[in-house]
């Protein structure tokens, strides 16, 4: 076997025998953090990913939750939820996306487009990255561990990093303690990259007005976790990225680096750097 499209214990199974032909694995996600990494790298094996397909899908679930939280929609469900009329008081409450600043950790892709639709409602975006380099539809950029004025004041922050080493537990608790905007944060990156028992600590003492995750360091969530009742805070079932031809837009990218490897042995589409883990 030379190849495989996709990834259970099979492909572990197949890297442990000694004599094994694989020499490209193309995944059907756009996270290959919970692959074997050392391993496909000592042997030489090629892999690609389906980075750029989640883009339009994760961009427009965490608009929809920036519209939701500024227009008072989450904290009428809330209200609703309690028999409560809360209209005097949400009133002072809500307000216009428009010359907020949103900070996205991640300019890749997923970034890219996020700062793309908030750049429609005359947004700020600031993005942050690996060595702080510009990157398109962000007014500014700068590096992961940067502290600039605009962050801590931002009403919105979003993770969209890949998970690496460097980004495990990147949201922790003195990044939350410099915030001074009461910002949303959404997490639509990776779970492991949110310390959440910071993240918990933080919105109980209101450095955040809110958050969203839709990933989270153990799925699924366990039915009794205290996670579900945490004020404050919306959970969905990693769904951000899924849309209803999923698979054949996955199945696009391997065939083109199909007909690529068939010719040469080259690939032309997502190889993934696996010094860098994306």
């Amino acid at each position: 076997m030379d190849i495989i499209y996709g990834w259970n214990t099979f492909g572990d199974q197949l890297l442990q025998l000694p004599h094994n032909h694989l020499k490209w694995i193309q995944s059907i996600s756009a996270g290959i953090d919970y692959m074997p990494l050392a391993a496909i790298k000592q042997q030489g094996i090629l892999l690609t990913n389906t980075s750029g397909i989640h883009a339009e899908p994760i961009a427009e679930f965490v608009l929809g939750y920036l519209l939701a939280f500024s227009r008072g929609i989450l904290a009428s469900t809330q209200a609703q939820q309690q028999h409560r009329w809360v209209s005097d008081a949400l009133r002072d409450q809500v307000f216009n996306l428009s010359h907020s600043t949103i900070a996205i950790f991640g300019t890749g892709h997923i970034g890219t487009r996020i700062a793309h639709y908030c750049h429609s409602f005359a947004m700020t975006t600031i993005g942050f990255n690996t060595a702080g380099h510009s990157a398109p539809e962000f007014d500014a950029t700068f590096a992961a561990g940067a502290n600039p004025s605009a962050l801590q004041s931002a009403k919105f922050i979003v993770n969209a990093l890949p998970l690496t080493a460097k980004t495990t537990g990147f949201f922790e608790q003195s990044f939350f303690e410099q915030l001074t905007g009461q910002p949303l944060f959404i997490n639509v990156g990776r779970g492991p990259s949110v310390d959440t028992a910071a993240l918990r600590g933080a919105l109980d003492q209101h450095k955040l007005a809110g958050a969203v995750l839709d990933v989270l360091p153990d799925e699924p969530l366990a039915p009794d976790a205290t996670l579900w009742d945490q004020p404050n805070l919306w959970l969905s079932p990693h769904i951000s990225g899924g849309f209803e031809d999923y698979g054949a837009a996955a199945f696009a990218i391997l065939f083109k680096n199909l007909q690529a490897y068939l010719a040469d042995g080259q690939l032309i589409m997502n190889q993934v750097d696996l010094d860098k883990g994306y």
